[in-house]
């Protein structure tokens, strides 16, 4: 575990996208805008947290795009309109990175570490030491360990995932309840 008092605004929060900032489609994809669901919790939590880290990633799953069910563009479009929201109420994302593979073991796809290498490549004064995974799945948090990251589970769509687990520094259950355990 690390302590929340170490961190300042030389540390990187890393984010996972569906069942953190928005509501997860149960054994579906966010396809559209028209399907994306900001939790309320979010939109608090996007405004604090921008001031506490230095940069923002998103790192997100998405294998709609690589089955052909929805086209990157709709994706970038989502993505776009989701910035452009948090922007509104004070909060900002630095960077989306994401993967379409389909392929479970691809070097990109969470839990490789793969798009946290590429934050690292896009903005070379990243610290892994000094970063935080926060995520709803198990693999969010392996992605977080496999990028030597701290981690930190919302038990936002999971909750029935045990904790103490040695993938998870910490368990909240969304995403504001952690931006207020930082203050």
């Amino acid at each position: 575990m690390f302590d929340f008092t170490s961190i300042d605004s030389s540390w990187t929060l890393f984010l996972d996208r569906d069942g953190v900032i928005n509501f997860e489609r149960n054994n579906d994809y966010v396809k559209s805008w028209d399907e994306f669901k900001f939790y309320d919790s979010s939109l608090e939590a996007l405004p604090l947290l921008s001031t506490i880290f230095n940069k923002i990633i998103v790192t997100t799953n998405q294998k709609g795009v690589g089955r052909g069910i929805m086209t990157e563009a709709a994706l970038q479009l989502i993505h776009q309109n989701m910035i452009s929201e948090i922007e509104k109420v004070g909060g900002r994302i630095d960077e989306i990175f994401y993967c379409t593979d389909l392929d479970n073991n691809a070097f990109n796809r969470k839990p490789q570490p793969g798009m946290a290498l590429q934050a690292k490549e896009k903005f070379p004064t990243i610290d892994f030491s000094k970063s935080i995974m926060v995520g709803n799945r198990t693999s969010d948090m392996e992605f977080g360990r496999n990028a030597k990251m701290h981690t930190v589970f919302l038990a936002t769509t999971h909750p029935e995932t045990a904790f103490p687990n040695n993938l998870m520094d910490y368990r909240f259950n969304h995403l504001l309840e952690f931006a207020e355990a930082l203050k």
